[in-house]
């Protein structure tokens, strides 16, 4: 067996970007679930993966030659409010590993113990969340949405306190970065202009290493054009963040900090799940202002580095910042035509479009069930009387879908047939409070292909019933 290769350069950075912190060692783990598939990819010996040093890593008991574990530190507006330092609270980076591809990838555990950062908080996780997490963030990366990826878990034999006593775990989780807008906000509000040159160089030798160095501008570009994709993804499959905080905002366009999120299951642009969000700040059709309004929190952070002048500089950020609009509506709009069936816009088609969601929106409509079944259905067909809203826009829908080449190929390479839905989710973590795991990994295994239907179990493609739909999700810290 061979242990993996780690380094940390994020640790060559000044030590005011970080903490050192070491994992508190759990009493008795044991794996729940390896990503083999990822592991093999990043370099991993398989069989060192499910050795006893493998388990002692992801539990944070024992780690590996090379590894030089950190809390990182940050700040950011949550809903709005400042919050000037907050940091790894129950995490730490252990450093990187060198894919077969030469690229670098941060390796962190989640629920490792308290750090620095942790506030009055235990620097733990329970199963709950470590499971939810994992799901959707491997249901995210197959749905082809830029993610942090989940690598393992485990549970740590302890007992978390939180309304009640309930399983502890541990996540590892793999991303490029963990770079977030929070972390220049960090800085910013120190005025340490060079620790922001720092960062800034950091995160464009990562994310955009064709950029030069010291490209505030070009960055900030970059950033907006990554985050104007990424939300009309989340928007595309009905996904909500929960908390789009600026420390939850990841500078290289990818999802980060599962908490509160959610798949929708009724199309209520206005839906919220988490429970904190008692103003409705993070809904659905709120993300793509939100979005930008945390991209303003980072641009103000990086004034000082795109022009000497100040004016100057908020002329050149406003400029930037102004293109995020068209970006995203061109994503939205691509997606959502091809969605059903469309490739190549014509005049009309917005329309039709707007149509279509407009009337799911009236009948509360499942979002992803009625894609599918426009997906599967021949558009010269009867629609289901349970879907009689559709009758009369489908007539203008199949007119105008004779003007495409292949558009049944289009929406069922666009439209995903599996979502982990949040009824389930919850079914498969009551279930693994009491040892069983069969559900858990039922979802895992339906996300690795999640544009084509398994035969096998018809109950994770389904809706849920009045009775178990799930309204309200929890951020499980």
């Amino acid at each position: 067996m061979i242990s993996p290769k780690f380094h940390n350069i994020y640790t060559q950075l000044p030590e005011s970007f970080f903490s050192r912190s070491t994992p508190t060692p759990v009493k008795a783990p044991s794996v729940i679930n390896q990503n083999e598939e990822l592991a093999s990819e990043l370099g991993f010996d398989l069989k060192w993966l499910s050795s006893q040093e493998g388990i002692a890593m992801f539990s944070g008991n024992s780690l590996p030659k090379g590894a030089d574990p950190i809390a990182q530190v940050y700040a950011g507006h949550q809903f709005g409010g400042w919050s000037p330092r907050l940091g790894d609270g129950r995490a730490h980076l252990i450093g990187q590993v060198q894919a077969k591809d030469g690229s670098n990838w941060d390796i962190q555990l989640k629920g490792s113990g308290p750090t620095p950062y942790s506030r009055s908080g235990d620097g733990r996780a329970w199963l709950g969340p470590v499971l939810r997490e994992y799901l959707i963030s491997e249901a995210m990366y197959q749905l082809g949405i830029p993610t942090t990826r989940a690598l393992a878990s485990v549970v740590t034999g302890e007992t978390v306190y939180r309304e009640k006593p309930l399983p502890g775990a541990i996540l590892t989780r793999v991303a490029p970065s963990l770079i977030r807008v929070g972390t220049f906000e960090y800085f910013s509000s120190k005025r340490d202009t060079e620790s922001i040159s720092q960062l800034l160089k950091y995160s464009i030798a990562i994310h955009f290493p064709a950029l030069d160095s010291k490209d505030a501008i070009g960055f900030l570009d970059a950033v907006i054009s990554k985050q104007a994709t990424l939300i009309s993804k989340w928007m595309g499959v009905g996904f909500i963040h929960g908390v789009m905080n600026t420390d939850n905002t990841h500078v290289g366009g990818i999802t980060i900090d599962y908490g509160p999120c959610a798949f929708m299951d009724d199309y209520i642009p206005s839906k919220v799940f988490s429970s904190i969000d008692v103003n409705g700040r993070y809904s659905y059709e709120e993300q793509p202002k939100v979005i930008v309004w945390n991209l303003v929190r980072l641009a103000i952070s990086l004034l000082p580095l795109i022009d000497n002048t100040e004016s100057e500089a908020i002329k050149k950020a406003e400029l930037s910042l102004s293109k995020f609009d068209k970006l995203y509506q061109d994503n939205f709009r691509t997606l959502f035509l091809k969605k059903i069936g469309i490739s190549h816009e014509i005049n009309g088609d917005l329309g039709l479009l707007t149509d279509l969601l407009n009337s799911m929106t009236n009948f509360k409509a499942d979002f992803t069930q009625t894609f599918i079944e426009l997906s599967v259905l021949n558009h010269n067909s009867q629609i289901d009387h349970s879907q009689k809203f559709l009758n009369e826009w489908k007539i203008k829908w199949a007119n105008r879908l004779e003007q495409e080449k292949d558009p049944i190929k289009v929406m069922s390479q666009t439209n995903p047939m599996f979502i982990p839905r949040n009824h389930l989710i919850e079914h498969a973590i009551q279930n693994a409070i009491i040892g069983d795991y069969k559900l858990f990994n039922d979802l895992l295994l339906a996300s690795k292909n999640p544009f084509k239907k398994s035969l096998d179990n018809e109950a994770l493609y389904t809706p849920p019933e009045s009775g178990n739909l799930v309204s309200q999700t929890f951020c499980g810290t």
